[in-house]
């Protein structure tokens, strides 16, 4: 390869990298088929521990996204949690919460809603639920005895996911919320293997909603990683 292939491929593989980022308003039409097919099989060449593969996806479009939206929000509003991985509030340290509540006023802020107001952002939480907006939903589970190795080859395998989605023009947005309602999406997929790790929204981003315009920051590279020579 030349040096000005090379740069070029670096240029685009940066550019993809960071541009990445969370779709929280979706417009309705449907990614093709063959696109959803092109990308889902990108997604599976995702690196695991010899090479196990141990995920198993559950892509939902069309009237079954619809249904499953109605049964998450009602699962939501009857506070029918099932989560498969334990969630508190206490596993995140006080740098990780000071990043989230920064995260959390940049987000509530462009939404217009205040920060001591809890009910608006309980209805925003819960109509998230809807995908937000996007037409297709994919579940990745964690199969095998589900444990936390077999969890971090899955995690793997989204990051991946994430990527190919994004080559390819699509736009997405992990969603915590999802897992917390395993049960629900088992019984309405017909699902019988598997943890559920998270459900991410996919489709095309509608530019024109401020939501979108949000942008997270990252932490310096010397916070996180230690070089030792």
């Amino acid at each position: 390869m030349t040096g000005l292939a090379s740069t070029e491929l670096s240029d685009y593989a940066e550019k993809l990298i960071r541009g990445r980022h969370a779709t929280r308003a979706f417009r309705p039409e449907a990614v093709p088929g063959e696109t959803m097919r092109a990308i889902f099989s990108l997604a599976g060449t995702a690196p695991s521990n010899s090479n196990a593969q141990p995920w198993r996806v559950e892509v939902v479009s069309g009237a079954r996204r619809e249904h499953l939206a109605d049964a998450l929000q009602a699962a939501h509003a009857q506070q029918r949690a099932s989560a498969d991985f334990p969630y508190s509030e206490s596993m995140y340290a006080p740098v990780h919460q000071k990043r989230r509540a920064a995260f959390g006023t940049d987000l509530y802020g462009v939404l217009g809603i205040e920060p001591d107001d809890s009910a608006a952002r309980a209805a925003y939480n819960a109509e998230s639920l809807r995908f937000y907006g996007a037409p297709h939903a994919a579940f990745l589970f964690v199969t095998g005895d589900g444990g936390a190795r077999l969890a971090a080859d899955v995690g793997a395998y989204m990051q991946t996911l994430l990527l190919a989605m994004a080559a390819y023009g699509v736009a997405s947005c992990p969603q915590g919320l999802l897992s917390f309602y395993a049960d629900t999406i088992r019984n309405e997929l017909g699902v019988t293997e598997g943890k559920l790790l998270v459900g991410i929204s996919f489709g095309y981003a509608d530019e024109s909603a401020p939501v979108n315009r949000v942008r997270t920051e990252r932490a310096a590279l010397d916070a996180t990683t230690a070089f030792h020579v």
